[in-house]
């Protein structure tokens, strides 16, 4: 994909989260009643249906969880108190506030989004939470605003599918990783070749579905970036949270949310 083709995407997505962040914009999936759209009610449902608890929502200040995510990739990372967590597309916070938590007061949380309404949007809920151990940083995730082997765990919630260039979002996630440091992602992944129409349309890109990579390649793409123990987990019953999203599409049987998980070799 050529320079101008990858700009244009990702100025397709700045835009769309943009408006999300800003109040235009109820949700990832163009107004369905998916993706956080539909009220509170409904984003609770949703949220807890990706596998948070209750306890997760009621620990998170206002306004931090968007209904944006596929999964919990909270689940996989195993936190531990002290660590230092990098959140890849941080949004307004929510999965980094849940991760500031786990790695308590001697542990360090980095949120990177390249929203800068989003950025905002999140440091202002930081400074409402009195979390002094989460901060956001404006940047892309092919160019990590972050020091070399600084962190020791990496989580993303549906953001890398929007890349135009997800072999950089790795090899930058290999790069800031300590040694033994762990991917935990949950993302979408296509179940197949998508159409080109499919690929094509900037509105499938900005909903977490056209960008989808197929699993054997996103398993390719880990291991020749350097990780070892690489798992790619697709999870079925996320269907029905997929066909929320574009209801009457059919590309719930296109892609679905899967489980991606590797770790920076320790020597």
């Amino acid at each position: 994909m050529d320079a101008t083709k990858q700009e244009t995407i990702r100025q397709a997505v700045r835009t769309r989260y943009s408006q999300v962040a800003s109040g235009r914009s109820t949700g990832c999936c163009g107004g369905s009643s998916g993706c956080g759209c539909g009220g509170a009610p409904v984003l609770e449902r949703y949220t807890e249906a990706l596998g948070y608890g209750k306890e997760d929502l009621a620990a998170v200040p206002e306004g931090a969880n968007l209904g944006l995510g596929c999964g919990n990739p909270q689940t996989l990372a195993a936190i531990q108190p002290g660590e230092t967590v990098l959140d890849l597309g941080a949004g307004a916070g929510f999965d980094a506030f849940l991760a500031a938590r786990r790695v308590g007061p001697e542990g360090r949380v980095i949120g990177v989004d390249m929203t800068p309404d989003m950025v905002a949007k999140a440091r202002a809920n930081a400074a409402q939470a009195a979390m002094p151990n989460v901060e956001f940083r404006l940047g892309e995730i092919e160019h990590l605003p972050v020091a070399d082997a600084s962190v020791d765990v990496i989580l993303s919630n549906c953001v890398i599918n929007l890349s135009p260039d997800k072999p950089a979002v790795f090899r930058e996630a290999f790069r800031v990783l300590k040694p033994g440091g762990r991917l935990a992602v949950s993302d979408v992944v296509a179940l197949g070749p998508l159409p080109p129409e499919v690929q094509a349309q900037l509105d499938l890109i900005a909903g977490c579905v056209a960008g989808a990579a197929q699993v054997a390649d996103l398993e390719q793409t880990l291991t020749d970036c350097g990780f070892e123990e690489v798992r790619v987990t697709v999870r079925p019953e996320s269907r029905g949270i997929i066909q929320e999203w574009f209801p009457g599409s059919g590309i719930e049987d296109r892609v679905a949310s899967a489980a991606i998980e590797a770790r920076k070799p320790r020597a």
